[in-house]
């Protein structure tokens, strides 16, 4: 039997449902309370707990052949430092001591490109670059940090053990609206005024969800996979959406200084009005990096094939579309 930890997320619920559909039986741990209508499937085992909850942990690997662990608190706002922690490193930190209790064959981890040990702007990132809290950005990276070397300090010891490291994850089934998913809906709403003048690297959902499957046939304990896709600028997404939707042009994009200072207006706003975020300084800082991502090892071990941009951009927008998150507007 598989485990899955955050199975409700954009990667989780992809990955339950492949995994259904290749005649696995899934453990999907869940909240009390959150709807997973998305992944209640024949052949689903649905396990309501918390990732903080060692003994729910303990208990919820038990019998279990390979877990997916990616329960993760994804926050860009600087409020939820403790939350964030708690979640992505004590819950890990859990999922790793439970491994070992319960004699897992394999976990297989996915952390995050931000975990990474932060190089000069335009720099290429790749498995080479090594993992450190004190040289990474904000909460949410620090914590995935963190909790890599502890995977990896755990395969170092003999926990069967992998990591991944997806970039921008976009694409359809996106229940819970990510970042980029709460992106598109702007843009796609007609809400979407200003851009940043900076690029990124998008991974498909599909993708990522596919290399992780072929990791728990392939990969080799200890080792770090990135799952990239392909890097375009801010201006040229938001100019594939405009030929998507027919929604008029983002007409302004702020250079970084411009961006930092605006950024932190609207984050005040974000915590006063409790709407979601998309504009903080997080944000400015992480797209005026202009890193440019290797996938080279995943394509050769994995079979790491991701697809174009505008085509998962497509799929997103149709799904928020046909899902009801958005309605069409003239642009």
């Amino acid at each position: 039997m598989i485990l899955v930890t955050g199975s409700t997320g954009h990667v989780g619920n992809v990955l339950v449902k492949e995994l259904v559909n290749q005649g696995e039986r899934v453990r999907a741990m869940a909240l009390p309370g959150e709807d997973v209508s998305m992944i209640d499937l024949p052949g689903v085992e649905i396990l309501r707990g918390d990732i903080r909850d060692r003994d729910f942990v303990i208990a919820a690997c038990k019998e279990i052949d390979i877990v997916y662990h990616l329960a993760a608190l994804i926050s860009i706002m600087p409020t939820m430092k403790k939350q964030v922690r708690g979640v992505n490193i004590g819950g890990t930190e859990n999922v790793i001591h439970a491994c070992r209790v319960q004699r897992v064959e394999k976990l297989i981890y996915t952390s995050s490109i931000h975990a990474f040990t932060e190089l000069e702007p335009g720099s290429l990132i790749d498995e080479n670059v090594p993992f450190n809290p004190a040289r990474t950005s904000g909460v949410y990276g620090k914590s995935k940090a963190e909790a890599v070397l502890s995977v990896l300090t755990a395969a170092r010891e003999g926990l069967n053990a992998v990591v991944l490291c997806p970039t921008g994850i976009i694409g359809p089934f996106d229940y819970k609206l990510s970042e980029m998913g709460n992106m598109i809906r702007l843009f796609a709403s007609g809400k979407l005024r200003v851009g940043i003048e900076g690029s990124f690297d998008f991974v498909d959902v599909r993708d990522v969800v596919k290399s992780e499957i072929e990791a728990s046939k392939k990969a080799k304990a200890g080792e770090v996979y990135i799952l990239g896709g392909e890097v375009v600028s801010i201006r040229e997404l938001t100019d594939i959406l405009h030929q998507i939707t027919g929604i008029k042009r983002v007409g302004t994009f702020l250079r970084s200084t411009t961006a930092y200072i605006l950024s932190a207006l609207t984050t005040i706003y974000y915590m006063l009005s409790k709407s979601k975020a998309c504009f903080t300084p997080y944000t400015v800082h992480t797209l005026t990096r202009n890193y440019r991502y290797s996938h080279e090892k995943a394509a050769k071990a994995l079979g790491h094939t991701p697809r174009k941009v505008s085509e998962s951009l497509r799929d997103a927008v149709e799904w928020l579309y046909s899902y009801g998150i958005i309605r069409h507007a003239s642009g």
